[in-house]
């Protein structure tokens, strides 16, 4: 019996999030304690708004100059709404990623991992974090030129149609923040 397309492309990305997800529990290690802890509000279906074909604008900063391109992505959301698996394409750049995001149940945070598709390695550890009233923050400790700063993924401006990812990096604890990526997410 032939598959469909569309059951052979479900099936490589069920594959595809199952290695992911074996190797994010084997023994990985995990996010140090960011600024401020997330509130513990993760639930299954968090980011089902995020399923579906993108069109993506993207403004990111680089040297003091914001370069602007154009990319695109396809997510699922998988598991019960417990997993959503990104495939981010920017063609013009030669570049492909993943984005695995997996809610831990127990702890009612969602971990967010990233794949370079150059590298094809899950990249640890994963920013923790969660939504409240719409708006989803994601801060993880890292370093710049061995100093401290605090790196911020976000989602918000989410409606049916579209929404924005930015990251913005903290150099003084939380305080003030300079975004330098921004992406504008239109459903393609």
């Amino acid at each position: 019996m032939r598959q469909a397309p569309a059951d052979i492309q479900r099936r490589t990305v069920l594959q595809v999030s199952a290695g992911l997800l074996a190797a994010a529990q084997a023994g990985l290690p995990a996010a140090r304690a960011a600024t401020q802890p997330p509130p513990a509000t993760g639930r299954p279906g968090d980011f089902d708004f995020l399923s579906g074909e993108w069109k993506i604008a993207h403004r990111r900063l680089k040297d003091g100059v914001w370069d602007n391109f154009d990319g695109e992505a396809t997510v699922h959301g998988l598991l019960g709404g417990i997993a959503s698996v990104e495939e981010l394409r920017i063609p013009a750049r030669g570049f492909s990623g993943l984005g695995l995001r997996l809610l831990d149940t127990g702890r009612g945070l969602w971990a967010d991992y990233w794949v370079n598709g150059k590298a094809g390695v899950l990249t640890p550890p994963p920013s923790w974090g969660s939504f409240v009233d719409g708006v989803g923050l994601w801060d993880s400790d890292e370093e710049d030129g061995g100093q401290p700063i605090v790196v911020r993924g976000a989602w918000d401006q989410i409606t049916p149609g579209s929404c924005r990812w930015y990251q913005a990096v903290s150099r003084d604890g939380g305080r003030q923040w300079q975004e330098n990526w921004v992406m504008r997410w239109t459903r393609a």
